[in-house]
């Protein structure tokens, strides 16, 4: 049984279970939604004219929809919709139908009914690869990586943080070959391995995979690469690699291009749907003012107050405002609501917090 639901430009049939599980087969998750938005806003700022896009783990079909209906017409020279479900496969075509958008001999639009690496593989390859599983992404990073275009974008996100973020660290050995850690800053050091995965994955074939957006949100983590081919440049990315705070190894280098999160955020803005979009809106605007500070991990203020015994905390804005007045940078980061990112050491830190606010 099926419900019509709208996301975005997109109007959709999904199953009408409420829970979502691997179980379904086919499965629709609202809370995934920002995670299409944000698909779009990049490719509308960063992707190229005339893109060759794949969407492997394709479900209901819904990003993919909403690409052709809100990118513009010359953004898209393909795309290729694919999900092994046979059931996903038959709706993913009603949806097409219910959008208005004609799939039936058009050479632009190919939708398939195969394994996700095997419709990679046959593949002469494309300019952005949407991987976007439940679980792990590890089953599909090889294929995803060998048909990845010079200049391309990867997609990958992971939505088995337990492993990521240290409550299950065997499996993360296991995964992702990395060590996490369960404290204050375990969802951006999760991301990180994350990272590390997907580039070793691509270093194989001379791919170096920069991340050009990475976040953390609810139950999972997301990154887009940006593809580099060459050598030195795979040699480079894996530079650096190396351990943070007792976690790793991890990716201890950028996780935005600061150009491009300038570009997203001002499109959101001028955007009469994503300008609505109060909390798309807010949390483009806290990334952007991250990506201009170069520090890997953030400081969570609650932990350092219990670390250091700090008894009467100041408002986070104050402690800002006093970490730039020291001649650092300083500000909100999306990981935590009681957090800062800054390039301050933890001890000048640790001494402005221990300044008594009514002195």
């Amino acid at each position: 049984m099926y419900r019509q639901i709208i996301e975005g430009s997109a109007k959709i049939e999904i199953p009408k279970e409420e829970k979502i599980s691997r179980s379904m087969g086919v499965f629709y998750n609202p809370a995934m939604s920002l995670n299409r938005d944000i698909s779009v806003l990049l490719l509308d700022s960063a992707g190229r004219s005339g893109m060759q896009i794949a969407d492997p783990l394709a479900a209901t079909g819904v990003r993919s929809i909403r690409f052709l209906k809100e990118l513009s017409a010359s953004k898209i020279k393909r795309i290729c919709i694919n999900d092994y479900d046979k059931n996903a496969a038959k709706l993913i075509k009603e949806n097409f139908a219910l959008n208005k958008i004609q799939y039936k001999n058009n050479p632009k639009i190919i939708i398939q009914n195969q394994d996700a690496n095997i419709f990679l593989l046959n593949s002469t390859g494309f300019d952005y690869i949407d991987i976007d599983p439940f679980g792990t992404p590890n089953p599909f990073l090889d294929a995803a990586c060998k048909r990845l275009a010079r200049n391309g974008i990867l997609a990958v996100t992971a939505t088995d943080t337990s492993a990521l973020c240290g409550t299950a660290p065997k499996a993360c050995l296991r995964k992702y070959w990395a060590m996490p850690k369960k404290d204050a800053i375990m969802h951006e050091t999760g991301l990180r391995i994350l990272v590390r995965k997907v580039q070793l994955a691509g270093a194989q074939y001379d791919k170096a995979l920069f991340p050009i957006f990475s976040y953390s949100k609810e139950h999972y983590v997301r990154v887009f690469f940006r593809n580099d081919k060459g050598k030195t440049k795979a040699d480079d990315i894996l530079k650096q690699h190396g351990m943070f705070n007792g976690t790793g190894p991890m990716w201890l280098g950028g996780l935005w291009d600061k150009s491009l999160v300038d570009a997203m955020y001002r499109k959101a803005l001028k955007s009469s749907y994503f300008s609505k979009n109060k909390e798309l809106i807010k949390f483009l605007k806290t990334i952007k003012e991250e990506s201009k500070i170069n520090a890997v991990g953030f400081y969570d203020l609650h932990d350092i107050c219990s670390k250091n015994n700090i008894k009467s905390l100041l408002k986070r804005e104050e402690i800002m405002e006093k970490i730039r007045k020291s001649g650092y940078k300083a500000c909100e980061t999306h990981f935590s609501g009681h957090s800062l990112r800054s390039d301050i050491p933890c001890q000048k830190l640790v001494g402005i917090m221990k300044i008594n606010k009514f002195l």
